[in-house]
């Protein structure tokens, strides 16, 4: 199966899908005790027209940011060349492939895709279908929360091991 994938935490990679990360620290950025709150039903940070204009620019998503319990957001919006590589990409699947310390979610255009949206395990691998097939110019918005754990004591930050951008073809 032929296959392109471009690193997310690579400027030039993101040139190409005219991308930058932004990250907000908290289930609910910006709000009062990082909008913890007993029996909230949900986070606008997952959808897909949240303003995160005022988040920090992420430039290297590896770093460890916090200590003990934390969640942060990873938002990244992408808009799918027409080709990579001198390689037509139309009718190319889109995948977003990540890795995160230590629990996560995947939102894709506000949406979750469950179970493939959801990371549960330390340093568990995940990989989720963006479009089935690639239309230039098509725009999609990657949110992924991640929170650290074990939820009893945590160690270290959170953090994005990687992610990826992958196309692929079914043509042999």
């Amino acid at each position: 199966m032929p296959r392109i994938a471009l690193d997310l935490n690579n400027q030039d990679d993101l040139r190409k899908v005219k991308a930058q990360w932004r990250i907000g620290t908290g289930l609910v950025p910006g709000q009062p005790n990082e909008g913890l709150t007993a029996q909230i039903l949900n986070t606008p940070a997952r959808l897909a027209d949240y303003d995160d204009s005022a988040w920090e620019v992420c430039t290297n998503i590896r770093k460890s940011i916090s200590k003990g319990f934390t969640f942060a957001w990873y938002r990244i919006a992408v808009e799918l060349p027409e080709q990579l590589n001198g390689v037509a990409l139309r009718d190319y699947r889109v995948w977003f492939e990540t890795n995160v310390d230590n629990y996560g979610e995947i939102w894709v255009n506000g949406k979750i895709e469950r179970p493939a949206g959801t990371i549960v395990g330390i340093n568990a691998q995940q990989r989720v279908e963006i479009s089935r097939t690639a239309e230039a110019g098509a725009k999609f918005v990657i949110a992924c929360l991640v929170a650290n754990g074990p939820l009893a004591e945590p160690v270290g930050g959170v953090f994005m091991r990687y992610a990826t951008l992958a196309f692929e073809s079914s043509d042999r």
